[in-house]
């Protein structure tokens, strides 16, 4: 399996996209800014959004994709794109995003029993099958109900563990899986480290000791650092001592997951 990085920045500006992953060529995985990169008939073969939490940087691009995709889908005898998130998360979405106001109904939309969308509740420890992919839903510690996702290979898993603060119960259920890639944020400088703790994000020092948990050496990936911050947040985390090999996230960079 490939998981493309479509987006993994924590804001906008040119050449920053926010949170989104391809996994294969039909899943998603959170829905930011970085989906509209695709062309359009790519856009089309998505048949499963996986949501980590309602904040509009990882979910901006599900009604877009709805809009964008709808007549070629119906076209092409697909079924409804498959939303899948916290009950919470839906609700969110129903509430403020497809409530007609902000954006039309593609839960109803082109017609109410054959809508471009459809939502799925899932709950924390739950395991996913879909398209032939396997995803388990991680528990995540943010302002708002949150999860993290990590994805079965053959022999390890690929690990994301959405917008969280410090989190206990992630690393005691990652202790028994052998982890290739963990994709895991830090989207403050520790000059801020007071905004991160507010906001429940993880600054370079707090990755530090949320690092020291995870068993091994595994290749870590961040994600979700402010436009123009990458140097400086990437020059703290340079200094941490730790047994895990560290890089920045890219936009554009493939993981493989055998």
């Amino acid at each position: 399996m490939k998981i493309r990085v479509l987006g993994c920045s924590g804001a906008i500006a040119e050449g920053s996209r926010t949170t989104s992953f391809l996994v294969d060529h039909d899943v998603l995985v959170d829905a930011g800014t970085g989906v509209g990169d695709l062309p359009l008939e790519a856009l089309a073969q998505i048949d499963h959004i996986l949501v980590t939490h309602s904040h509009l940087d990882h979910v901006l691009s599900i009604g877009l994709l709805a809009d964008a995709v709808m007549r070629r889908r119906a076209a092409q005898g697909r079924g409804p794109i498959e939303v899948h998130a916290l009950p919470e998360t839906l609700q969110a979405l129903r509430t403020h995003i497809f409530n007609g106001v902000i954006w039309p109904d593609f839960t109803r939309l082109p017609e109410a029993d054959r809508p471009v969308l459809k939502m799925i509740p899932f709950q924390m420890g739950d395991e996913l099958t879909l398209n032939g992919k396997t995803f388990e839903v991680l528990s995540a510690a943010h302002t708002v109900p949150a999860v993290g996702f990590a994805l079965r290979g053959r022999d390890a898993w690929w690990v994301f563990t959405g917008d969280t603060g410090p989190n206990p119960a992630l690393w005691r259920r990652l202790a028994s899986m052998k982890v290739a890639h963990l994709v895991i944020e830090t989207a403050f400088g520790d000059e801020e480290r007071d905004v991160a703790c507010l906001s429940q994000h993880l600054h370079p020092h707090k990755l530090g000791l949320e690092l020291a948990q995870l068993q091994g050496s595994v290749n870590v990936h961040i994600t979700h650092i402010k436009p123009g911050e990458v140097e400086a947040v990437m020059a703290e985390i340079g200094r941490l001592t730790t047994p895990h090999r560290l890089s920045a996230l890219r936009a554009g960079q493939v993981l493989d997951l055998a």
